[in-house]
């Protein structure tokens, strides 16, 4: 369920460190309307049409009632209320309820509504909500909310359903050859949404009525300044569903579509970030302004340097890193202090020349220092500058992700590279910023990650330890609890997941600008299991 509330909750004091436009990676979606049902408009993502990876469709539908009510609406397991709306999991009980963001439901549904061939049915799901960087909760609704319309002063809010179902049954359908889509599961969530804008249409006390529904969140503190809160938004919170309910005993192409070869129906939310259209630009000036070009180049050979985490051989590889350049990234144009432009990036100004995958009982700190890292070996010292970035990973064992990045020649002086490696903390805090992307995986955990920039020394607790040719951050995630609930929920899948990270100096000066990419990585498929023991 992906929704956004009402910014009458609580100040959301992690939303302040993130880039206030849109999101920072280039946007793959193509929505298309299909069909429209009872007022509803269903969308299919055309961009990878052809990807035999299942579609992607939606139900949008906009509803006279603010998101809060709406929200309320959709989480409440109250059977009779959901009589009146929900023809599918209308019977719903509570299992259980853990750290008040996320719970387990036990349901019925009677098929006899869709077929008349199916016996009754039960499921089990759970429901986790998360608030994103932009106030938007996540699982397998969005609902944002809407201006008033001129005639009238009541709230209104845009809700959207997200599926992705099998691109057989769904092009059956599509194109008139399944005339019984409306007797299957899939038709009856699509449908949900129709189900709830004509229950509140219905019910108008429930507009006028005051939130009674408990909707149990989490503020999550953070500490800084008065100045720093000026910009903020709402707080960061956790929702998401993933529902899986048996196919028939008896198999009817007409009148049963499977989603999978498991017969199973997975429901996952999606992202619906935006990204400028600005002209690419060069920002190949700016970064070798960083660099001391008088001095010859490096030659930085990634098969030089052992970490524990491989190469990737090809797309296709699982269990390992690639780089790749920045054009998937938006980052500050020139002209960004003016008309809040951003450009793709351009080529990494860093190298990555090593991955480290590592699992500790207590979280590593200090990598760089530890005897057997590659910044200690003779090739690494004589490296001209090199930036390690640890990014810690609260779990069971602890995780570390430690990424080496390269410089081919001495940092300048005065430069902005040079001023972040040798400057304060507080600076260092100030500027650090990562723009995540997962290109492959569950749309749940998509839209939990995000696309914009975080300034990562404001959300989380950053160490810096700036010795001889290298400086390290110790980035600890769990330091938030909002960053811990996504990281958590990324590492549970994150064995088919694909992830891209980019690392940029936010720039604040004009003479900064435009920006560039510090360095980026690809993360294909990776394995916790895999992960080498660290000894300290």
């Amino acid at each position: 369920m992906m929704l956004r509330r009402a910014s009458s909750v609580i100040s959301d004091k992690l939303d302040a460190y993130f880039d206030a436009e849109g999101g920072d990676v280039v946007d793959v979606h193509e929505w298309k309307c299909v069909r429209t049902i009872n007022g509803v408009r269903i969308f299919e993502d055309v961009a990878n049409s052809k990807s035999g990876k299942g579609v992607l469709v939606k139900a949008v539908g906009v509803i006279d009632a603010s998101a809060d009510t709406v929200f309320e609406v959709i989480l409440s397991p109250d059977r009779l209320k959901r009589y009146e709306w929900d023809t599918l999991t209308g019977d719903l009980e509570l299992v259980d309820s853990v750290n008040g963001h996320f719970d387990v439901v036990y349901g019925t549904y009677d098929p006899r509504y869709l077929t008349w061939r199916h016996s009754k049915r039960d499921f089990v799901f759970s429901r986790q909500w998360f608030r994103g960087q932009d106030g938007t909760y996540t699982s397998t609704w969005e609902i944002s909310t809407l201006s008033a319309s001129s005639s009238s002063n009541s709230a209104r809010c845009l809700v959207t359903q997200t599926l992705e179902i099998n691109t057989k049954g769904w092009l059956k359908w599509r194109n008139n050859h399944c005339p019984k889509f409306e007797k299957t599961v899939p038709y009856a969530l699509l449908s949900q949404v129709a189900g709830v804008k004509e229950y509140i249409g219905a019910n108008p006390t429930l507009i006028l009525e005051e939130s009674t529904t408990s909707v149990h969140s989490k503020v999550f503190e953070l500490s800084r300044s008065d100045s720093e809160l000026e910009d903020t938004d709402e707080a960061d919170e956790f929702y998401d569903a993933i529902a899986a309910s048996s196919s028939s005993d008896e198999d009817d192409s007409e009148t049963d579509i499977e989603f999978d070869e498991e017969k199973k129906l997975q429901i996952k939310s999606i992202s619906l970030g935006s990204a400028s259209l600005s002209v690419p630009r060069d920002s190949a000036a700016a970064a070798n302004s960083e660099l001391d070009t008088d001095e010859p180049a490096m030659d930085l050979d990634p098969s030089q340097f052992r970490g524990s985490m491989r190469k990737a051989k090809d797309e296709s590889d699982k269990n390992c890193w690639s780089s790749l350049d920045g054009s998937g990234f938006m980052i500050r144009g020139k002209t960004y202090l003016k008309d809040s432009t951003k450009v793709k990036g351009g080529e990494p100004l860093l190298r990555l020349i090593a991955v480290d995958w590592l699992k500790a009982e207590d979280p590593l700190s200090k990598v760089a220092l530890h005897p057997k890292s590659l910044v200690q070996s003779d090739l690494g010292q004589k490296l001209p500058f090199v930036l390690v970035i640890n990014l810690q990973l609260p779990a069971r064992p602890n995780y570390s992700l430690v990424l080496y990045y390269a410089a081919d020649r001495p940092v300048k002086p005065d430069s902005l590279l040079s001023k972040f490696a040798d400057g304060t903390d507080m600076f260092r805090d100030s500027r650090f910023k990562l723009i995540p992307s997962i290109v492959e995986g569950y749309w749940m955990v998509k839209r939990a990650v995000g696309t914009k920039a975080c300034l990562l020394g404001k959300a989380v607790s950053c160490k810096y330890i700036r010795q001889d040719n290298f400086l390290e951050i110790d980035v600890d995630i769990g330091s938030s609890s909002v960053a811990r609930s996504v990281v958590g929920l990324v590492l549970g899948y994150v064995t088919s997941l694909v992830v891209d990270l980019a690392i940029v100096i936010e720039a604040k000066e004009e003479e900064e600008l435009p920006e560039y990419v510090l360095g980026t990585v690809r993360l294909n498929r990776v394995s916790p299991d895999s992960a080498e023991q660290l000894d300290a």
